[in-house]
């Protein structure tokens, strides 16, 4: 008998395994996929760590989780300052004073301010979309450019139909600093993600291509609590309806070039251009190999069957995950966590945060 089932080896799962095994406590992880790390797990190809599922770049203000995660790996010194092109025309990101001279001229805040300010004017009262909260914050010329086609490509929407909050988070700085991030603490752990992963499992059984669900009562029999990292909407067999996400789509390329594109992301922020992005995955560990590998990625609309990456988080779906949630917090023996149990978008940090404060309630 286990004291936990931890359905999933990913982010959440791992951090919690890791706990419960320094309390003592006797686990099993399973995976239904063929290896460990979920989202964040690395292949290593041509020499190179492959973000397998999209680029991860390690960030937080938390020194307890800084020091947490440096723990299992040394992290480098990576800084993501990705760019956008708009049909050949090259921009940094964030929204930052390169990216203000560059779209009007401007050398000053003063002078990008005011060009914003003139702009921002066509929005009156509080803004009632993701487009009249990006004219808002940084004005239509920069909306058109660098935001409404790439949005419109990642949540297959017309700007107008989704929620203000989406946007929200979107960082604009009157500096010429092109770190995306603001946080404290800032990398990716050298070697790849993998090592992290393998560590936080040491003394756990794992069981890899296990499908919980077609197994629960068996599965469900070994231990005297689940934590359960799956989609909280599959755990109730889509009783009460399918909580909608988006899904992205990979085109992996090995390269016969030592460089491809110069940086590690690179946005395509018009609408013709049918991937959101393309990384280039040496960049992140600063790689020198002869060689180079690049991932484009595509949005999809998600169905059964597919990978869920973004909770699609308007009213409807929020007053839908609420219902299911109500049915979760009635559970005795099961722990709904992660991005999938609670259907929110996690950063790295706050998914390890989440999981030890868990491991604290519950252990």
């Amino acid at each position: 008998m286990y004291d936990y089932l931890i359905v999933g080896a990913g982010l959440y799962g791992s951090v919690f395994a890791y706990e419960a095994i320094k309390k003592n406590k006797k686990v099993l992880v399973i995976d239904k996929r063929d290896h460990i790390g979920g989202n964040i797990y690395n292949e290593n190809v041509e020499g190179i760590n492959v973000h397998k599922y999209g680029a991860h770049i390690f960030h937080t203000s938390n020194e307890m989780i800084w020091n947490y995660v440096n723990q299992f790996a040394k992290f480098n010194n990576y800084v993501n300052s990705p760019i956008a092109n708009y049909k050949g025309e090259i921009y940094n990101l964030p929204f930052n004073m390169n990216t203000f001279s560059k779209m009007w001229g401007v050398v000053n805040p003063e002078e990008a301010l005011a060009k914003i300010e003139e702009q921002r004017k066509e929005i009156k009262g509080e803004p009632k979309n993701l487009e009249e909260q990006a004219i808002s914050l940084v004005g239509r010329d920069l909306y058109e450019k660098l935001i409404n086609g790439y949005t419109r490509k990642q949540w297959g929407r017309e700007c107008t139909e989704l929620p203000s909050f989406i946007i929200k988070r979107l960082p604009v700085r009157f500096t010429y600093n092109n770190n995306y991030f603001e946080d404290c603490y800032q990398g990716i752990p050298m070697g790849g993600y993998n090592s992290i992963i393998e560590k936080m499992l040491q003394g756990a059984d794992v069981q890899l291509n296990v499908d919980y669900l077609a197994n629960k009562e068996e599965l469900d029999s070994k231990a005297k609590k689940v934590i359960y990292t799956g989609p909280i909407d599959a755990y109730y067999g889509y009783s009460l309806g399918t909580l909608e996400y988006r899904s992205v789509r990979f085109e992996t390329e090995i390269m016969e070039k030592e460089n491809y594109q110069g940086n590690a992301v690179v946005n395509y922020t018009d609408y013709e251009t049918p991937y959101t992005r393309i990384i280039e995955h040496k960049h992140f560990e600063f790689g020198t190999q002869e060689k180079t590998v690049i991932s484009r990625e595509y949005s999809t609309e998600w169905k059964l069957g597919d990978e869920p990456y973004y909770p699609v988080n308007d009213s409807k779906n929020g007053e839908l995950y609420l219902k299911y949630k109500e049915l979760a917090d009635k559970e005795e023996h099961v722990i709904f966590g992660g991005r999938l149990g609670e259907y929110k978008y996690y950063d790295m940090d706050k998914v390890i945060l989440s999981a030890l404060e868990m491991c604290d309630k519950l252990i």
